[in-house]
């Protein structure tokens, strides 16, 4: 079989706002072919917020020309000599990560998402060769097989391929930070990242409350199996609930008018407020004062790890 040398994507030259970007379809070539990697012919991609951050300038400095899309679904149509985990000719995922060193520490210990040698699936400089990694407004894309993951029949592409970065995003915190029956869990702001955090804080068999900033998403909160809904742009709204809450996952976009104190208040001793959203801008300001009525703690979640996609699961 012949395989293609070059790829083809919708690249753009250069950071601009969102209503100046200009897409332009470009062949570009790919990082050579390894042992372990597999090349994926691209059905479909998801849009995620980090797109659009990345190629505005929002997250800083990046590689250009540059194509992005990192929830990407297609055929295997190459596997290298040593790839044990996915077989030519399967329909497969590649999510925001595509390549990890497996062996430091991290990597051995499910944490391969943090391995200081990790390529994102866009934006990442090969040094050896220069070249950059893009992403699934493509052709194809090439990643290593520990991240490319097997997609079951009874999802659809389309459904399938936000879940490789939004999905993980949210479920990962959540199963590391202990949500199921028993635990009163938050989800702060219901868009691409918030709404799987819902389906699966429910799904766990938590206790699940959405905030946001006004009731508009409510009624679509309790389609989705939420027990409560609070909007903070309502009088005291924390009031009722201060310290009853043993972990929120923060998926906001932006930290305009966001009073961390009065989120930090909802939880319990030691409860865990994790923040996944990365907003653009200089972020939310800590006071010591908001953390020593409960003891509470504030951490941050990075993707999810290969066993988190294909060695749990969850029935929605």
């Amino acid at each position: 079989m012949v395989y293609p040398d070059t790829f083809t994507g919708f690249q753009v030259s250069g950071p601009a706002p969102a209503e100046k970007l200009d897409f332009t379809k470009q062949e570009y070539k790919p990082k050579p072919f390894e042992d372990y990697d597999v090349d994926i012919k691209i059905e479909a991609c998801g849009i995620c917020g980090s797109d659009l951050h990345t190629i505005s300038g929002g997250w800083g400095k990046q590689h250009f020309p540059l194509c992005v899309g990192h929830e990407i679904i297609g055929t295997a149509i190459r596997v290298g000599p040593k790839v044990t985990l996915i077989k030519e000719g399967s329909r497969v995922g590649v999510g925001a990560q595509s390549y990890s060193c497996l062996d430091c520490r991290q990597c051995k210990n499910d944490n391969e998402t943090y391995c200081v040698h990790q390529r994102d699936t866009y934006g990442a400089l090969w040094e050896s060769t220069g070249i950059v990694s893009q992403g699934g407004y493509s052709s194809h894309v090439r990643a290593h097989e520990h991240w490319v993951f097997p997609i079951p029949d009874a999802l659809t592409s389309v459904q399938a391929a936000p879940m490789l970065c939004a999905g993980l995003t949210a479920y990962s915190p959540l199963v590391r930070n202990g949500a199921g029956k028993g635990k009163k869990v938050g989800i702060v702001g219901m868009g691409g990242i918030g709404h799987f955090g819902v389906l699966f804080s429910v799904a766990l068999g938590a206790e699940t409350w959405v905030i946001s900033r006004s009731h508009a998403k409510e009624a679509d909160a309790m389609k989705m199996g939420a027990t409560g809904f609070l909007a903070t742009q309502d009088k005291e709204w924390n009031e009722a609930h201060k310290m009853t809450f043993d972990l929120i996952i923060n998926t906001a976009n932006s930290l305009e008018g966001f009073d961390l104190g009065a989120y930090l208040s909802l939880l319990d001793v030691h409860g865990r407020f994790i923040s996944v959203g990365l907003p653009e801008g200089s972020g939310a300001e800590v006071r010591a004062q908001d953390l020593l009525g409960n003891g509470c703690l504030i951490g941050a979640s990075h993707l999810g790890s290969r066993r988190e996609v294909w060695g749990e699961s969850v029935v929605l």
